[in-house]
């Protein structure tokens, strides 16, 4: 179980960090280009979501990796979630249901972490 939660945990943090740093530092006519949604929110909601998913991604691993508070890789998952249930809704709200995929099984694979890393298989702190 262990080799199966790191496995994605990193895929998790690659996806999270991807699209959290297309949501930091790309223009937000080039991201509304790409994606719709950016030029009818504000700028600053964009970059606040885009911040929030580095940061999951960096929760993902470097607590464990570190082992230094690793009790933060589950929390981190579970903040993940959150984002995903608020994007889903955002896309629900929309009528966007063809974009409904992404979120629903990145949340569902955060949730699988949130639950492997804090009763089936957590890591120890270092001594």
């Amino acid at each position: 179980m262990n080799k199966i939660l790191w496995v994605v945990q990193i895929l998790l943090a690659l996806a999270f960090a991807m699209a959290g740093a297309m949501k930091l530092f790309t223009p937000i006519a080039d991201l509304a280009a790409q994606m719709g949604w950016p030029d009818e929110s504000s700028a600053l909601l964009v970059r606040f979501i885009g911040l929030a998913e580095v940061c999951g991604a960096l929760g993902l691993i470097l607590p464990s990796a570190l082992r230094i508070r690793p009790s933060l890789t589950p929390l981190a998952a579970a903040c993940l979630v959150v984002v995903m249930g608020l994007a889903a809704g955002f896309h629900l709200v929309r009528g966007e249901m063809a974009a409904l995929g992404a979120p629903l099984v990145l949340g569902a694979l955060a949730a699988f972490v949130a639950w492997g890393r804090s009763k089936k298989a957590p890591i120890a702190a270092r001594a």
